[in-house]
């Protein structure tokens, strides 16, 4: 029986799950590993920065999920690799064999001062927002002025209008001085024309002060009045860039896991990788709705690797739909050339986020 450890609770591990649950693999035996039970679906998070979703609402439960699966799942961070001779060692210091890995770790953020709070790993942000929202809430003077958000892609823009949004909501007479820093020379830059031009109005419409072309280190200091939230661009985790701790395993100048068209490690044929963590041939957006594409491709080739089956390629999309959330009822959708915003447009969100995450509850996930 072959052992497949699945290690990380990303979106493509959770349609792995899926897929487990209602494919189950033969002569395999299934552990998944994470830091924590729960794992939030990173679409939703904006919204729950603002407060229009509860914890509870945006998480998936991948301990429910593997007894769904007929898998175990177990509490854990992946500290170093030794892919030569298929072992893993977790922070806790305990090592795990297996025969087939498959990576679904994300990606994380080094911000420049400790003082910011940092976008990613999302649990962090979970753990240090929640902070921060029982200091606003027990009083007004614990408020910042200032919000300034590091980060001109898709993620700075959103995080940026949302924490504002939830500022205000606590204090709707908060004198609040809201600022974009971005080192490209326009914010999202990987978006259409229309879809940038509508962003540019919603900052307009929220007063954001905007600075493109400009580095973190160009600006002042952060003040005791000041929340800053780092945003700028994914980088691998600390393991995947030393190469003490990753070991023969193959990976790109920044750290990220070198994969085939199959999500197959180039160096290691036994190892998988999706999402974040990955680096394709051809590059993909770190973005999820990537990651959520991946994992069909994943639960088939893991299956195709215990059965000897052949397996698939993952061909990422030309254009795929984005939906951008303003916090302010309405949302950005945009794709390739074509954009619109509107109410109708978050109401559409919405119902795509929570059909997302209502495939994996648990009385819908009982076999």
């Amino acid at each position: 029986m072959k052992r497949v450890v699945l290690m990380g609770a990303g979106h493509a591990h959770a349609l792995v799950l899926q897929a487990i649950r209602h494919t189950p693999l033969r002569n395999a035996e299934i552990l998944v590993i994470s830091p924590q039970p729960r794992a939030p679906y990173s679409g939703m998070i904006p919204g729950w920065l603002a407060g229009r979703y509860t914890l509870d609402e945006i998480c998936i439960d991948f301990e429910q999920l593997c007894k769904a699966a007929g898998a175990r799942w177990r509490r854990g961070e992946l500290y170093a690799l030794d892919p030569d001779n298929k072992r893993l060692q977790l922070t806790d210091g305990v090592s795990i064999d297996y025969d087939v890995l498959s990576l679904n770790v994300g990606s994380t953020l080094y911000p420049p001062n400790p003082a910011m709070v940092a976008m990613r790993p999302l649990q962090n942000l979970i753990e240090r927002y929640q902070h921060l929202l029982t200091t606003w809430q027990s009083s007004a003077k614990n408020m910042p002025n200032r919000l300034t958000v590091v980060g001109g892609g898709p993620a700075g823009f959103e995080t940026l209008l949302a924490v504002r949004s939830r500022l205000l909501s606590l204090a709707p007479s908060l004198s609040l001085e809201t600022t974009l820093v971005t080192q490209s020379r326009k914010v999202l830059p990987s978006c259409a024309p229309i879809a940038r031009w509508l962003a540019q109005k919603a900052l307009k419409n929220a007063t954001v002060k905007v600075q493109c072309a400009t580095r973190w280190a160009d600006t002042a200091p952060i003040s005791d009045d000041e929340l800053v939230l780092w945003a700028a661009g994914a980088q691998a985790h600390t393991w995947q860039r030393d190469q003490n701790r990753r070991g023969s395993l193959d990976v790109n100048e920044q750290g990220f896991v070198h994969v085939n068209a199959q999500l197959r490690s180039t160096s290691h044929p036994a190892i998988f990788a999706a999402g974040d963590c990955a680096a394709l041939t051809h590059a993909v957006p770190k973005a999820g709705v990537y990651a959520v594409r991946m994992g069909a491709v994943l639960a088939h080739n893991l299956a195709a690797e215990c059965s000897g089956k052949h397996p698939t390629t993952y061909s990422p999309q030309e254009n795929h739909l984005t939906l951008l959330n303003t916090s302010n009822g309405s949302t950005i959708a945009s794709r390739g050339l074509l954009a619109a915003s509107g109410p109708w447009a978050m109401s559409w969100k919405d119902r795509i986020d929570r059909e997302f995450i209502r495939q994996f509850e648990p009385d819908l996930t009982r076999t």
